[in-house]
């Protein structure tokens, strides 16, 4: 999405600096103040896209300014230290388009704000452009995002099956590596279900500690803990009648899920620290998780009645290595998309034919995220008009690994087993590949070879020795 405008009114120093700093680092053009007459003032002479203001303001009411920006079109989020209930729907009510408690992870405002771009550039998309494949360019139009853009048969796929099952409320599980797109496949979901005209609520389960997670998702009593010195809306609350998207199921802990697994059932909430039941709920649950899950039953990640519950619906989406034909179209709209952000002037650069050939033969271990990121790069070191070349790419690190797909494959199957294992089977890769180039490229010269290692050649034998490539006729130093 394009960066956003945004206007940034909190009194409390701190946090404003320390969200603007957050939200300039992914590209946003963010003015603060920290009195609201002066945000007031500045609503009504100048245009914003977003709006994230504190609730309990003076002079100017948080209320006040939540009205004058949307009276000019303008999107809200509301910040507050004193969430409830009854705070979250009078702000929903009086026209916020999302609600942000406080204290707030960086994460949790980045997704937020990530979807009111997406939210901005929906508003102000004309027709579709050519070259999409009818099943991205219908995406696009509906809320599935740039980044799922693509005329590949599997992603096709994914896309109608997601537009299917939108207008039901069954339960969606998501499967891909990171970085195809599960969080835009989720939204597009949301957005065209009969829930759309409320929030989509996101949970990332790897980003928080055990004890943090079950305490956001279900909320607590006053008093249920340490710290705990008011009451607090869970997540699975504020989702009431709207999506939950739970984010990397399979890091979620057992216990935590069988929790979870009573609400599915019965949809009966209890907050930490409450003997009683607190509320009912009606959520759409849609969940996306970057390992196989069926795997994941069978290592004792996932329950696997969970997993039945949750995976009515299965959505998986493809790596982007395996949808080649859609890294043009994606590369060159990245590069449009950087260039404006970055330069906003001039003739953008273009990349030659055999530079998109290059991008094609890559693996994209990181998937659409990594060519967004590439692609940024790119645009940044370039000059107005120029064609970028292969010479011009960034290099990889995917050559220490024989063959990318391959080395995928390991790489997942590294990261089950126990850390120091894992660890070390990697590092034992890396010096084997490590070797093997390094004594290649320099003809089987080991003083050169070591001198580009920087390292003795008592070392480096010892690493040939150890791997298994040491020649009879090259003994290692005495």
């Amino acid at each position: 999405m394009a960066p956003l405008r945004i206007l940034l009114v909190d009194d409390d120093r701190t946090v404003r600096e320390g969200a603007a700093r957050v939200l300039q680092l992914d590209g946003h053009v963010v003015t603060q103040l920290g009195r609201s007459d002066e945000a007031l003032q500045l609503l009504r002479q100048r245009s914003f896209d977003l709006l994230i203001c504190d609730l309990e303001l003076s002079p100017v009411s948080g209320t006040e300014l939540l009205r004058s920006g949307r009276e000019a079109g303008t999107l809200v989020i509301v910040t507050t230290s004193n969430p409830s209930v009854e705070s979250n729907l009078a702000a929903l009510q009086a026209g916020a388009w999302e609600y942000l408690p406080k204290p707030f992870a960086a994460a949790h405002l980045q997704v937020l704000v990530g979807r009111a771009a997406l939210a901005v550039a929906q508003q102000g998309s004309g027709p579709s452009r050519p070259g999409r494949g009818k099943a991205g360019a219908d995406a696009e139009q509906r809320g599935a995002g740039t980044a799922l853009l693509g005329e590949s048969p599997a992603l096709q796929k994914a896309i109608a099956l997601a537009a299917k099952v939108a207008a039901t409320d069954a339960s969606v599980m998501i499967s891909g590596e990171s970085g195809t797109g599960k969080e835009l496949i989720a939204q597009f979901i949301h957005a065209q279900s009969r829930r759309a005209n409320k929030p989509l609520v996101p949970v990332n389960c790897a980003a928080l500690p055990d004890n943090l997670l079950e305490s956001e998702m279900f909320g607590y009593r006053k008093g249920a803990f340490t710290g705990a010195d008011r009451d607090k809306t869970g997540l699975l609350e504020m989702a009431h009648r709207s999506t939950l998207f739970l984010d990397e199921l399979t890091e979620m802990a057992m216990p935590l899920q069988a929790k979870l697994l009573r609400v599915l059932q019965d949809g009966v909430v209890r907050r930490l620290g409450s003997e009683t039941q607190d509320a009912i709920v009606d959520v759409r649950f849609v969940s996306a998780t970057n390992r196989d899950p069926q795997e994941a039953v069978r290592q004792g990640l996932l329950r696997e009645d969970l997993f039945y519950r949750l995976r009515v619906v299965p959505i998986k989406l493809p790596p982007l290595r395996q949808r080649p034909e859609d890294i043009v179209l994606l590369a060159r709209h990245f590069l449009t998309q950087a260039w404006e952000r970055h330069r906003r002037g001039g003739e953008a650069p273009f990349f030659a034919d055999d530079t998109l050939a290059a991008l094609q033969a890559r693996p994209w271990r990181g998937n659409v995220r990594e060519l967004q990121n590439l692609v940024e790069h790119v645009a940044v070191i370039s000059t107005a008009g120029t064609v970028i070349e292969p010479d011009d790419l960034p290099s990889h690190d995917d050559e220490i690994m024989p063959g990318a797909a391959e080395g995928m494959v390991g790489l997942q199957a590294l990261l089950d087993k126990p850390f120091h294992t894992a660890k070390d089977e990697l590092v034992a890769q890396f010096e084997q590949e490590y070797v093997r180039r390094i004594t290649s490229k320099t003809r089987g010269n080991m003083s050169k070879a070591a001198r580009l290692a920087g390292i003795d050649r008592t070392t480096l034998y010892r690493l040939m020795e150890k791997h298994g490539a040491l020649r009879g006729d090259d003994p290692a130093p005495e």
